[in-house]
């Protein structure tokens, strides 16, 4: 987790679950993968177990600590609606979002039909809140452009597709009822490459429709020389967001006493730790959890640092900053 983020089309990133596993063409060069198997075996690291499925229950109330208002992207390093995460902890993140309402939450998955069915289900309250945007990724044409049907199929307020990695040219979009289209070529390692026509083709499109468009980036091993320019401009729209004033401390005091309740009702007895393993989930101490100075935050140093060697830790700094 991490209260400020590096992420173009975001302010900060909140992961109450880490891990996931791959399922189209877009999960190929994973940067969440890549960057948590790295602390593989790391005694005490938040990814000694890689990239394995961990639910992190006392992490849900953390966007409830943050004063100032925010975009949140909800799970940079996972995806919250895999088939293995319980409906349960599901709601009990959903309760948090409806909670703090003067962030912006911005729900991001590839597993579009059990975000169809949990949205139009148990998740309706969710989906009409006009600060939690839902999006689905679209890589291509065979697994992508079916998961923009199953987003519009939704009831959601806000719906979004990030783009990105873009794999191929996906032709005529059926934009309706979609506020958003973030578009961006695949970056590190092994990139594939992104054309020029795939992208202006979108923004087209996306122009004629009235829908915002956001460029990232156009990727490559070196994504920071590339840059993000499209035809000599940068294009950094977003969907229109209501501007909500932050509470002030003692109302969020009791919002997240209240969404202690809701995640100790929702989450106890729910596996934490690799899969297999079996650590029963207690709810956080109310000590240090819910009564915590609730004013601004510094970002928080990830648990298990310490046992970090300091070259690992020089190394990869920025990221460790970003990505907890």
């Amino acid at each position: 987790m991490a209260d400020r983020s590096t992420i173009e089309w975001t302010n900060a990133t909140w992961n109450p679950l880490r891990g996931c596993r791959k399922i189209s063409p877009g999960c190929k060069h994973c940067y969440a993968e890549t960057f948590a198997e790295r602390f593989r075996g790391v005694p005490g690291h938040p990814y000694e177990q890689g990239f394995d499925l961990r639910l992190i229950p006392d992490k849900l109330l953390e966007p409830l600590r943050w004063q100032e208002s925010r975009l949140v992207f909800a799970n940079s390093m996972s995806d919250l609606f895999q088939a293995e995460v319980p409906q349960s902890f599901i709601l009990a993140a959903a309760r948090v979002m409806e909670l703090a309402s003067w962030h912006t939450f911005q729900v991001l998955t590839k597993r579009a039909k059990r975000l169809r069915s949990l949205l139009t289900g148990p998740l309706r309250f969710a989906a009409e809140l006009s600060h939690v945007w839902w999006g689905v990724s679209v890589e291509d044409r065979r697994h992508g452009l079916p998961r923009i049907d199953e987003l519009r199929a939704t009831p959601a307020r806000t719906r979004f597709l990030s783009i990105e990695p873009l794999l191929e040219d996906l032709g005529r979009l059926d934009l309706s009822g979609i506020r958003w289209v973030i578009v961006g070529g695949e970056s590190g390692s092994g990139a594939r490459p992104m054309k020029a026509e795939w992208v202006m083709s979108i923004r087209d499109q996306c122009e004629d429709a009235g829908v915002a468009f956001f460029f990232k980036q156009w990727g490559g091993v070196r994504k920071k020389a590339a840059g993000r320019l499209l035809e000599g401009r940068i294009y950094d729209e977003f969907p229109l967001a209501l501007s909500v004033s932050t509470p002030d401390s003692i109302t969020r005091r009791g919002l997240a006493q209240r969404a202690s309740t809701i995640v100790d009702a929702r989450c106890r007895g729910l596996i934490e730790g690799p899969s297999g393993s079996a650590r029963k989930f207690e709810p956080p101490d109310p000590r240090q959890q819910l009564l915590v100075d609730l004013g601004p935050q510094v970002a928080p140093r990830p648990e298990g640092l310490a046992s970090l060697t300091h070259s690992v830790w020089t190394e990869n700094k920025a990221e460790l900053i970003e990505r907890f």
